[in-house]
C-alpha cells in the first residue's frame, strides 16, 4: 500500500454573474443565471384602538302634544318654537308645525284640536332628561294665546348627556398604517419563502413591493373606541436555482484549470498530470450586487474558492516504483516536488519489494 498527499493550492475568484429572467437556461460561459420571478398577493386586516378623548355633549329629545284651546282656526308654529315645562327648561320645536283648530261640541264648547311634535333641549345634558310634564309657549306671553296654547308629554325626555368619548386620531391611522405595512412585509416575504420549491434562493434586497393600498373603517375625529383597518398589496422576488451557484463555480474553476493544462509543459513521462480539485473543497459565496426590474435582472457577487491538486500519473509511477524495497520507493517519491506526505506499507510481513509486475 503507498498513500501519497500531493500539496494542495487554493484558488479564489470573484466574478459577477447576471440572474436573468429571459433566460430560460442558465449559461455559465457568459456569467448567466435563468431567474424567474414569483409574486404573492395579502391582504391583511387588524383592530387597533382609539387614542383621542373628546367631551360629547348630546340634547335630550322627546315628544310632546301641543293643544289648541283658542280657537277653531289653526296656528302656524316656525320651527325652533319655544316650549318651556313646568320644571322651567327650555325645550324647541325641531320643524315647523302647524296646530288643528279645535271643534265645537253640540253645546257650543270648543273641544281643543291637538297635534304631537318633537321637541329638542335648548342645552345639552342630563338635567334635561325631565319626567312627563306640562309645557307653555312663551312666545305668547302677553296675549291671550298664552294660556290657550300649551303642550303636554306623557314620555321623558331622554338623551341628554354630557360626557367624555373615545376619538380616532390621525395619529391612529398613521400608526395603524405603518404597523400594518411591516406586517405585509414581513408575512409577504415569509409566504414567499413558503411558496418557492426547495432549491431555489431569493434575496430580500431582490423585493419589489408593488401598489399598496389602505383602507380605515373611520376617518379622522371618529368617536369610536376601536376601528379596522386593512392593507391589500403584492409583492414579487426573482428567484434562482442554489445548484447554480456551485455549477457555476466548478465550471468556472474546471475552465481556469483547463486553460493552465493546456499552457503546461507537461508530457506522458511526468510523475504527475492535470490539476484537479479536491472533493467537498468548493465553497460559494454570494451577494446582492444590483436590481433591474425593467429588465427581469439581478446581479449577483459571487466569491467562490476551491482546493486543487495534480493527480498522479499512475502508468509512470507504477513503473517507476516496480520491484523496489520500501526504503528506495520513499527515496524517489520524496525527489518528487509537490509531494506533501506519504506512507509506504509492504504486507504480509515477508514481502520486502513491491511486486514486479505492473499489473
Amino acid at each position: 500500500d503507498i498513500e501519497i498527499w500531493p500539496e494542495t493550492q487554493v484558488l479564489n475568484f470573484q466574478e459577477k454573474v447576471d440572474v436573468n429572467t429571459q433566460n430560460s437556461a442558465s449559461d455559465f460561459l457568459n456569467n448567466i443565471f435563468a431567474g424567474k420571478i414569483i409574486e404573492e398577493p395579502l391582504e391583511i386586516s387588524q383592530d387597533f384602538s382609539s387614542s383621542g378623548k373628546t367631551s360629547k355633549a348630546e340634547k335630550a329629545r322627546g315628544k310632546i302634544q301641543v293643544y289648541n284651546a283658542y280657537s277653531d282656526s289653526s296656528q302656524s308654529l316656525v320651527a325652533n318654537t319655544r316650549f318651556i315645562s313646568a320644571e322651567g327648561k327650555l325645550f324647541r320645536s325641531v320643524g315647523p308645525v302647524t296646530i288643528p283648530g279645535g271643534k265645537y261640541d253640540g253645546k257650543g264648547k270648543l273641544i281643543s284640536g291637538f297635534i304631537d311634535i318633537e321637541v329638542l333641549a335648548a342645552e345639552a345634558g342630563e338635567e334635561y332628561n325631565i319626567g312627563p310634564s306640562t309645557f307653555s309657549v312663551p312666545g305668547f306671553y302677553g296675549t291671550s294665546k298664552y294660556t290657550a296654547f300649551y303642550g303636554k308629554s306623557f314620555s321623558p325626555m331622554t338623551g341628554g348627556s354630557v360626557k367624555e368619548v373615545d376619538q380616532v386620531l390621525q395619529v391612529d391611522l398613521d400608526k395603524a398604517e405603518d404597523l400594518l405595512s411591516d406586517r405585509l412585509s414581513a408575512e409577504s416575504k415569509e409566504n414567499l419563502r413558503n411558496k418557492i420549491a426547495s432549491g431555489l434562493i431569493f434575496l430580500d434586497e431582490s423585493l419589489e413591493q408593488g401598489s399598496v393600498t389602505i383602507t380605515h373603517s373611520v376617518q379622522p375625529g371618529a368617536e369610536v373606541k376601536n376601528f379596522t383597518s386593512k392593507i391589500g398589496g403584492r409583492l414579487k422576488a426573482i428567484v434562482f436555482k442554489e445548484s447554480d451557484l456551485h455549477a457555476f463555480a466548478e465550471s468556472f474553476i474546471g475552465l481556469r484549470l483547463s486553460e493552465l493544462s493546456q499552457s503546461s509543459d507537461l508530457t506522458q513521462e511526468d510523475f504527475w498530470k492535470d490539476q484537479k480539485i479536491q472533493e467537498n473543497s468548493l465553497k460559494v459565496n454570494y451577494k446582492f450586487d444590483s436590481m433591474d426590474w425593467q429588465l427581469g435582472k439581478l446581479i449577483l457577487d459571487l466569491d467562490f474558492s476551491a482546493k486543487i491538486y495534480p493527480e498522479i500519473n499512475e502508468s509512470v509511477f507504477k513503473k517507476a516504483v516496480m520491484g523496489k524495497s520500501s526504503n528506495d520507493v520513499r527515496v524517489f517519491l520524496e525527489d518528487q516536488p509537490g509531494v506533501e506526505k506519504l506512507k509506504v506499507r509492504l504486507w504480509p510481513f515477508w514481502v520486502s519489494r513491491v511486486p514486479q509486475k505492473e499489473s
